[in-house]
């Protein structure tokens, strides 16, 4: 009876993390349902999991991470010493008391990897960093990826957390964590044999309503052709799953997203509270190969099979209180030092904003209005009309996305202005480098050749779509421009 009492203790602090909060339950089916928007396509369906069968996968258990440094940076024995060491659980929900302590957890579950292989993998994962250019931090390190002791003489490389993909390293070295990521998309590479290859890219990117799939073109591709494919996809923008191999999507900053009221480029799920955003992160950690779509499921990553469910117990996912830690964090980012002053010429631009009427959509002091805005092409339906968010301006940029992916919505997300000034490529493809690509009107010709992604095989298209302020005299462009870079 006195052990029962002390385990129902403990399971009572850990329910009680700070202020006498409540952690919301993650697998919550009703607030799944009307949280997540629907595809486009009519008679689509896309069926989660169970919360029964949720709450059968074992939580994951944590352990200290260490870092991976660029070869030239490595310490000497560096690898022979972790080998050495013991593992050291390092989340243990009863010993966070305060808001503090639940942010630098948070911290942690935010860099902790869901996919470990052997630590020989590190030099090949390096290799491509440093092949494409991506500067390590200030340290000699390469946030992006981890090493974990999981017992004595087994360090195992560790890579596809939260920090993959949301880390930049500015050229001076600095981390920006929650940034628009600086990763290379050929990080995530192929295990060997082509069929594998191609059940992969099925699994990632395979919309089963669609009569015509641009994915069906892998299966008559090679890996080095598939490889190729994602070497020309640039830093900052990745062909992430539930996307396209061939439209691939801007990595989105996460600095502000506790003030965002839609989750994704396409506005997939609502952001209600700090619910929405575990369940959004448990989504986007397995959770969603999980997924029945429209008798589809990509579950090759996790069963070697297409379809499969597999056994919960044989799976991985965050505790309610792990999840509750990530989103605690990420909602604590805090944007780094602007280093652009505001001047006679910023002021100049921030009446050209005013004057132009970007405030519509880009409404201070967010710079977004928060709605959601139908993509070229899509008719809204009675059934989206239920959403009070939509702003009827249709932008024109490319639609792929948001018509013919997993994620789609038929809508895209306003974006926030603010922290324009670090990030980049721009555009939900990231299909233009700077500003100053996005706000020349040459981008509109078929001859343009795109400075940020261009597409498979092509060397030059227009990158259509928000024509507003390409017809700004010079003088007012640069001044614009001056202004968002001070946000």
């Amino acid at each position: 009876m006195a052990g029962r009492l002390i385990l129902y203790v403990l399971i009572a602090a850990a329910m009680l993390p700070a202020r006498g909060q409540t952690i919301p339950r993650t697998w919550d089916e009703k607030a799944l349902a009307t949280g997540l928007l629907p595809p486009p396509v009519a008679g689509a369906k896309v069926t989660l999991v169970t919360a029964d069968y949720y709450y059968r996968i074992p939580e994951r258990v944590m352990y200290r991470q260490y870092p991976v440094y660029a070869a030239r940076f490595e310490p000497a024995g560096y690898l022979t010493e972790l080998a050495r060491k013991e593992p050291e659980v390092v989340f243990d929900p009863p010993k966070l008391k305060t808001e503090d302590e639940w942010i630098a957890a948070g911290r942690e579950v935010f860099r902790y990897p869901i996919t470990f292989v052997p630590v020989e993998a590190m030099q090949e994962w390096r290799g491509i960093l440093e092949r494409s250019g991506v500067r390590p931090a200030r340290d000699g390190s390469y946030p992006q990826l981890s090493l974990v002791v999981v017992k004595k003489g087994v360090v195992m490389a560790g890579f596809l957390s939260c920090a993959t993909c949301h880390t930049r390293i500015l050229p001076d070295g600095n981390v920006i964590e929650g940034g628009q990521g600086s990763v290379p998309d050929l990080l995530l590479g192929f295990p060997p044999g082509l069929e594998v290859m191609r059940s992969f890219e099925r699994a990632l990117f395979r919309v089963p309503w669609l009569k015509e799939d641009s994915e069906d073109r892998v299966e008559s591709m090679s890996i080095d052709q598939v490889n190729a494919v994602k070497t020309a996809i640039p830093v900052g923008v990745v062909a992430r799953h539930g996307t396209s191999l061939f439209s691939p999507v801007q990595i989105p900053d996460l600095i502000g997203v506790r003030d965002r009221r839609y989750l994704d480029h396409t506005g997939l799920m609502r952001h209600r509270g700090i619910g929405d955003m575990m369940r959004y992160a448990a989504l986007n950690q397995g959770a969603d190969m999980l997924t029945d779509y429209s008798g589809f499921r990509p579950t090759y990553f996790l069963t070697g099979e297409e379809n499969k469910l597999p056994p919960p117990e044989k799976l991985e996912r965050y505790s309610e209180a792990q999840l509750f830690a990530l989103a605690k964090y990420v909602y604590s980012i805090e944007p780094p030092v602007n280093p652009n002053p505001v001047n006679a010429l910023s002021r100049r631009g921030e009446g050209v904003f005013a004057r132009e009427g970007c405030a519509r959509c880009h409404t201070p002091p967010l710079y977004t209005s928060n709605r959601i805005t139908p993509a070229l092409g899509y008719t809204v339906r009675e059934e989206d009309r239920q959403v009070d968010d939509i702003e009827p301006t249709v932008v024109g940029t490319d639609p792929t996305l948001t018509l013919r992916t997993r994620r789609a919505t038929g809508f895209y997300k306003i974006p926030s202005l603010r922290g324009v000034w670090y990030r980049g490529p721009l555009e939900h493809e990231g299909s233009v480098a700077t500003l100053e690509d996005w706000f020349d009107a040459r981008r509109l010709r078929d001859d343009y050749v795109p400075t940020g992604y261009k597409g498979d095989g092509v060397t030059h298209r227009a990158v259509r779509g928000h024509p507003f302020g390409l017809g700004l005299s010079q003088e007012d462009r640069a001044a614009l421009m001056a202004f968002l870079r001070t946000l």
